[in-house]
């Protein structure tokens, strides 16, 4: 096992296993997809609108007795967030003015409430709907960005196939929270930012090493991507672990309200590395096939069978 972590060259046959790869990621999205139709996802109210309770104890409060309070009175998990000074903020979906009121007085029980700092605000479904839209353009421009910046410093087969590697990484990180409904919130789609980042770090890894082991006349290019994976397998691993401890950890001992959050890194750290080590590789050699590797497109590559692995030194 100690082998498996060491910076050292593998032999894993990634290319040569492309379709069991394709399988498991078209299971697992396949599979969102039909709970997406089925029941969609489970919306926080981020989107579909809400109330926002900003409530101050004159003394201490302990933030699990404020959640269990406001959880009795609303369907969905209600947000609470503890600042400075005793106050709470809890967002709830959206409440008339009766049962607001009798949410404020439960939580009057809890402690000495500051009447003068307590307000509630309604939020509605189209402040939502531009939170979702300015996502949408953030992982537009995201994207567009990153495939002129990899087209420019390697090609645009490499581009192209660093933007589908994302696509899978966002698919499945969707198809997760569908199939488990776990709600989603803006948190997630702050999730989703921070695993494109990641991601893409770890594909251009495996493109630098693949330009370095290239030397422009290479006749198995396949066999060439599966040695370059090969290459920065225990980079990759050691790289992927050492992240997945300190989010196990946030899951273990933080608190409820960053749980949803970390699961969604969770969930996307295993996705970019699926992507990153069983795809890339796969869908370069893929494309590559199609619009050619040099600069003129000229080279095409054909790999209908198993690739050679080479050998390390």
């Amino acid at each position: 096992m100690g082998k498996l972590f060491a910076y050292k060259e593998h032999h894993f046959d990634f290319i040569g296993k492309r379709k069991i790869c394709y399988a498991i990621a078209l299971l697992v999205i396949l599979a969102g997809l039909v709970m997406l139709v089925v029941s969609g996802l489970n919306v926080g109210i981020d989107f579909t609108g809400g109330s926002i309770f900003k409530v101050t104890y004159n003394e201490p409060v302990e933030l699990s007795e404020v959640r269990s309070v406001a959880s009795e009175f609303v369907a969905q998990t209600p947000s609470v967030n503890e600042s400075d000074n005793n106050q709470f903020v809890i967002r709830t979906e959206e409440l008339d003015e009766e049962q607001g009121a009798a949410l404020l007085e439960a939580l009057a029980q809890i402690g000495s409430m500051d009447e003068t700092s307590t307000s509630v605000d309604r939020i509605g479904p189209t402040i939502g709907s531009e939170l979702l839209r300015n996502a949408r353009w953030a992982l537009l421009i995201a994207g567009v960005l990153m495939l002129l910046y990899i087209t420019i410093r390697f090609k645009f087969n490499y581009a192209i196939t660093a933007i589908v590697a994302l696509m899978h990484d966002v698919l499945v990180m969707v198809s997760l929270f569908a199939i488990f409904r776990i709600e989603v919130n803006s948190e997630f789609i702050a999730a989703i930012l921070t695993i494109i980042g990641y991601s893409i770090n770890n594909t251009i890894v495996i493109f630098d090493r693949i330009r370095e082991n290239d030397k422009g006349n290479s006749k198995d290019f396949a066999g060439l991507v599966n040695t370059s994976i090969n290459q920065t397998l225990g980079r990759t691993i050691n790289t992927e672990l050492a992240v997945l401890f300190l989010l196990f950890a946030l899951i273990i001992f933080g608190g409820a309200t960053t749980k949803a959050f970390v699961l969604a890194l969770i969930f996307g750290m295993f996705a970019g590395f699926f992507s990153s080590v069983f795809l890339v590789g796969n869908i370069l050699v893929f494309v590559t096939n199609i619009f050619g590797k040099g600069k003129n497109g000229s080279r095409r590559v054909v790999n209908t069978g198993k690739v050679s692995v080479a050998k390390g030194k």
